[in-house]
């Protein structure tokens, strides 16, 4: 994990071997002050001249300036290594999450996906930042301390040696006891996001429902549920300052009282003032460099559970790859499933497509029909490989889809989902995904095509209107349109419209099917949807059940033969019927 996570640093290794190197100045700086004030007493004792005390004074001030120097170089170069060491790691996420396959993706929620982009990666920032800092600052000035201690106080200094081992077993409790908490507690707080999720996702439909009470007191149990741990995280935690106060001003009653009996009873032989002060001080850094060092702990208690959700998501590999030498070009849309059985999961019981034999012509229009459930979409994912066959194999264009090179492949197969995704940005911003680099004239020929230039012409900023993060601003069926024109704009040997049209009126759906005829003839178009109208032209029906293929042929053959097919057709016409009467 540590390796994995170190190797994020990258551009910024300098940035993060210069922080230390100038927090070990800051410190010697910082050590020796106490050492030289400690001198100046004696010298101011034995009755010395004004200008051995502005000597010292001098060289106090100027090593106070370089600690601060040292201190405020330190804090810069903190801040840009573990600011870019945060940017990399967020980076690296993203880039090998844009590899994953459906099946990996499946493997993460996205609200858990969030969590690690975000509070997972923060946590991880700020324990380097400590690690680079706090953890380098704190054992040395303990080290530095503890010797200069020892050098000026003598056998009075042991007492750290019994207030020391009582600090670090305190430290230990704390952190056995809040590790769990802490790896309990991450994985509450992507139960949460994924509540914030479908809540703002699905606005419109908890507030038809009147449902945002529902949602508050579901939001309010999770909150309380990470409260509740990050509370009894924190109770324990803070037994640490207690316990630290307490051995600081043992330490300090005992300097204090046990000191100024050595100096008096000894005449200054023993102990001076000098030294007496400089060991007061020495023991205030040693108490608060160890309660530092326990603040770091705590914060790698923390960050080791984060790290550890980091690395899943940066080895997790893509369960899809290209063959070593992949085939980069599409001979023609023709599609063929040969003796095809496919399941999600390897462990998983039954098979969610079973002996699928099927062979399409290049330019054929494929209907798709069945219930929900029947694995429908799952049939055509495998086309542009967004899975794997389990058994048997895929081919397009006369080859199997895994000889291909992945992006060669999907470039040549566009994709009309029922749920449409438009991204926040233009309109014309929004078609260039299918071509980017479309002309103005292909764009408004492609929206025409989809039956989508009519309601664009009328935003007053037309092609220019902004699209709201999601779609927001537009209605579905005006969003399906747009989904279309951008798939047309790809011009694909293969077009999968995944009940795509639902969302408009069967007259708009009727001037879209006709368009895509006559624009894309070459193309091989699978159109999976509901409505039989929507299909009846196709040059091939398939009526899918169970996962697998109960019927197969034209309008006109499934009628007189598949029952299953005859009824959702007059089932769909005495409904027309009705709605007419």
């Amino acid at each position: 994990m540590i390796k994995k996570l170190a190797g994020c640093i990258r551009e910024y290794k300098k940035t993060s071997i210069a922080t230390p190197i100038l927090v070990s100045l800051e410190v010697v700086m910082e050590c020796v002050i106490p050492f030289v004030i400690a001198e100046l007493v004696n010298r101011i004792k034995d009755g010395c001249e004004m200008r051995t005390i502005l000597l010292y004074g001098l060289a106090l001030v100027a090593m106070a300036c370089l600690s601060l120097l040292f201190g405020a170089l330190a804090g810069s170069t903190c801040a840009t290594a573990s600011c870019g060491f945060a940017k990399n790691l967020r980076k690296d996420m993203f880039l090998n999450i844009q590899k994953y396959s459906f099946e990996n993706i499946d493997r993460f929620s996205t609200s858990s996906l969030v969590t690690r982009l975000t509070t997972d990666v923060t946590n991880v920032q700020n324990a380097f930042m400590m690690i680079i800092r706090i953890a380098i600052r704190c054992p040395l000035m303990l080290i530095f301390a503890f010797v200069m201690a020892f050098v000026m106080g003598g056998k009075m200094a042991c007492i750290f040696l019994i207030v020391a081992p009582i600090l670090v077993f305190g430290l230990i409790i704390v952190i056995s006891k809040t590790m769990p908490l802490f790896k309990r507690v991450f994985k509450k707080y992507d139960n949460i996001n994924n509540s914030i999720q479908e809540n703002v996702k699905g606005i419109r439909v908890v507030k038809s429902y009147v449902r945002e009470e529902y949602e508050k007191e579901k939001f309010g149990a999770a909150a309380e549920d990470v409260c509740a741990d990050f509370t009894k995280a924190e109770r324990i935690l803070a037994v640490n300052n207690p316990l630290m106060q307490f051995c600081l001003y043992t330490v300090m009653v005992f300097v204090l009282s046990f000191g100024s009996y050595t100096i008096i009873t000894t005449h200054g032989v023993d102990l001076d003032v000098g030294q007496f002060s400089a060991l007061l001080t020495y023991s205030f850094m040693i108490l608060m460099s160890l309660m530092m060092i326990s603040m770091v702990f705590v914060m790698l208690t923390m960050a080791a559970e984060s790290g550890k959700r980091i690395t899943e998501v940066l080895d997790e590999e893509s369960s899809l790859h290209n063959p070593e030498n992949p085939i980069y070009e599409v001979a023609d849309g023709s599609v063929d499933f040969e003796n095809v059985n496919f399941k999600y999961y390897e462990k998983a019981e039954r098979m969610t497509l079973s002996n699928i034999d099927l062979h399409i012509k290049s330019g054929q229009t494929v209907g798709i029909i069945g219930g929900t459930g029947s694995s429908k979409s799952t049939l055509v994912q495998l086309i542009s490989r967004l899975y794997d066959v389990t058994e048997g194999s895929v081919k397009v264009g006369g080859r199997d889809v895994r000889e291909y090179d992945l992006d060669s492949l999907r470039n040549q197969v566009a994709v009309v989902l029922q749920k449409n995704i438009l991204f926040s940005g233009t309109i014309k911003e929004n078609l260039r995904w299918g071509n980017k680099e479309a002309t103005d004239e292909e764009m408004i020929e492609a929206c025409r095509l989809s039956q989508a230039d009519e309601f664009i012409q009328t935003f007053p900023n037309k092609y220019d209107t902004y699209i709201e993060q999601g779609g927001a601003n537009v209605s579905g069926g005006q969003k399906q349109r747009l989904c279309i024109a951008r798939a047309l704009l790809k011009k694909p040997k293969i077009l999968i419209m995944d009940d795509s049209t639902s969302a408009v009126d069967t007259k708009t759906d009727a001037l879209i099917r006709k368009a895509m005829r006559e624009y894309i003839p070459e193309t091989t178009k699978f159109i999976i949807a509901q409505r039989i109208s929507s299909v009846q032209d196709a040059d091939l029906i398939i009526v899918m059940e169970g996962g697998t293929i109960s019927a197969a042929g034209t309008h006109d053959e499934l009628l007189k033969s598949n029952e299953i097919y005859k009824d959702l057709y007059n089932l769909q016409n005495k409904a027309g019927d009705n709605d007419e009467q």
